[in-house]
C-alpha cells in the first residue's frame, strides 16, 4: 500500500489530499471520496486504505483548503457527544463558506488530477461521501455524467433542501449508479419521499436503504454514532457497487 498527501492545483488555491492504492504496479479505477463534515483525519485515511486495498485509488481531498491544510481544526481522538456541538460550531463558517460554486469548481479539479496520475486507469470514476459529502458526491455527478459512473453515500445530509440546488433537484443529471444507507434519523420522511420521487422522475438506477438502529454518522468509529455491524454493511454495500460499474482498463 502507497499513501501519500499530494497537493492538487485548483482555481483557488492548492487543495491538499490523502491518496492511498496498491504498490503493485498496476492502474487501478479511481475513486473519490468526500468526508464528513468533519474532514480529513485517521479513521478516513483508514477507510481510504481499506477501499484501496480492493483494487482503487482513492482520493481524499481537504473540504476546508482555503482555510488550511488538514486538519484545519485540531480535532479530538474521539468525538464524543459531549464535545460534538462545540466542535461542529467552530465547522460551520468553513461549511458555510464551502459554497456549491466552490465544491463543483473543485470537483473538476479533483476529477481532472485523477485523469492525469500513472496509477489511475481509463474509463469512469466513482465518488463516495459521507454526511456532508454524499451531497456532494450527487452534486459531483450531475456536474460530470460522462466521468461518474457510480455514486454511494452514507449517513447523508442535506440531500433535500428549499435551495433551488438542492442535490434532489440535480438528479435529472446523474448518469451515475447511486447507491444510498442511511441512518435512522438522517431525513424525514416527508424528505425521503421527494427524494425517491427525484430519483424515479429522472429514471436514476437508485438504490436508498435505512440501516437498523443506527444514527447520524454510523461508519464513523472516532465518534459515539459508530456502529461496527453498520460499518461492515457500509463495505458489503459499496463493494459491489463499485466492482459493477468501474472498469480497469
Amino acid at each position: 500500500m502507497i499513501t501519500k498527501t499530494l497537493n492538487i492545483p485548483t482555481d483557488d488555491g492548492r487543495a491538499d489530499a490523502f491518496a492511498a492504492f496498491l504498490d503493485d504496479g498496476e492502474r487501478h479505477p479511481g475513486v473519490l471520496m468526500y468526508t464528513d463534515a468533519f474532514g480529513v483525519r485517521p479513521v478516513l485515511e483508514k477507510m481510504a486504505c481499506d477501499l484501496a486495498e480492493n483494487g482503487y485509488f482513492v482520493l481524499v481531498p481537504n473540504l476546508y483548503y482555503r482555510h488550511g491544510p488538514a486538519p484545519v481544526l485540531e480535532l479530538p481522538e474521539h468525538i464524543g457527544e459531549e464535545i460534538r456541538p462545540a466542535v461542529i460550531g467552530q465547522l460551520m463558517p468553513l461549511i458555510e463558506t464551502h459554497t456549491t460554486e466552490r465544491a463543483l469548481r473543485d470537483a473538476d479539479a479533483y476529477l481532472g488530477f485523477l485523469t492525469t496520475q500513472p496509477e489511475v486507469s481509463d474509463g469512469p470514476f466513482a465518488v463516495v461521501g459521507y454526511c456532508i459529502g454524499a451531497a456532494l458526491a450527487i452534486r459531483t455527478a450531475a456536474a460530470n455524467p460522462d466521468q461518474v459512473a457510480a455514486v454511494a453515500g452514507f449517513h447523508p445530509g442535506f440531500l433535500v433542501t428549499d435551495e433551488s440546488d438542492s442535490p434532489h433537484r440535480l438528479v435529472s443529471k446523474v448518469a451515475a449508479q447511486v447507491y444510498l444507507g442511511l441512518s435512522e434519523n438522517d431525513m424525514s420522511l416527508e424528505a425521503m419521499n421527494e427524494l425517491t420521487k427525484a430519483f424515479d422522475a429522472a429514471g436514476v438506477g437508485y438504490t436508498t436503504e435505512i440501516y437498523p438502529g443506527t444514527i447520524h454518522g454510523y461508519s464513523m468509529s472516532d465518534t459515539d454514532a459508530f456502529n461496527p455491524s453498520a460499518l461492515q454493511c457500509h463495505w458489503d454495500r459499496l463493494l459491489p457497487l463499485l466492482a459493477g460499474t468501474l472498469v480497469d482498463s
